[in-house]
């Protein structure tokens, strides 16, 4: 949770969401962390229970204890919200822990892959451009447009001011660009810086936001 959020209310809505959550069929052990701005709570689960049976754990549970979390939150008297990405305008997610720690050091045969793709392409066509683009801005436009319903709705409940701070929202989101394209677009400006030369041109979708 962001600072200033008092540690030991995270603690506690931890403790909440964790007996409710696994109860007496799983065992967990939870550790409070206050190093950092943000005081978080790392919780260990262990997945097998005393009869056996392992956790199955998909998207849609993770969302679910997400927003459960967040209920226990707001118990705690505590402003919380489960929102995804998507709606927050955050298309891009972590990298997993294996990769994220090989990327660190340089050597990520994934990150080695794709840039080699994108420097063929560049090579080849002067340009790229990535195909999972289209499900993206779908999907962005889709959000927009949910929330300007929710700014209409807003208008008819007499709450213009914050009508219009949830189109300012919507119309400023970051831009909607898929991990490819983010390497791509660093990519050309390293070409421009090493051979002095203006940005080597990417699809003009890539440069500018999704709105």
């Amino acid at each position: 949770m962001p600072a200033p959020t008092p540690p030991d209310k995270v603690l506690a809505a931890t403790r909440t969401f964790a007996r409710e959550t696994f109860g007496v069929r799983h065992r967990y052990a939870m550790v409070l962390h206050t190093d950092q701005a943000h005081p978080h709570v790392h919780l260990v689960v262990k997945a097998e229970n005393e009869y056996g049976r392992r956790l199955h754990i998909d998207k849609s549970m993770l969302r679910e204890w997400r927003e459960d979390f967040a209920r226990s939150m707001r118990e705690q008297g505590i402003a919380a919200n489960a929102t995804s990405r998507v709606i927050r305008g955050r298309n891009k997610g972590k990298a997993r822990d294996g990769a994220f720690r090989a990327q660190r050091r340089g050597k990520s045969s994934a990150i080695r892959a794709k840039v080699t793709m994108i420097a063929t392409e560049l090579a080849k066509n002067g340009r790229f451009s990535e195909p999972a683009r289209a499900k993206l801005v779908e999907t962005r436009n889709a959000v927009v447009a949910n929330w300007m319903k929710i700014a209409d709705a807003l208008d008819r409940q007499d709450e213009v001011i914050l009508a219009g701070d949830v189109r300012y929202f919507a119309k400023h989101l970051p831009s909607a660009l898929t991990e490819t394209e983010r390497l791509a677009a660093k990519f050309a400006q390293h070409l421009a810086s090493s051979r002095d030369a203006p940005r080597t041109r990417l699809t003009p979708d890539v440069d500018a936001p999704v709105r």
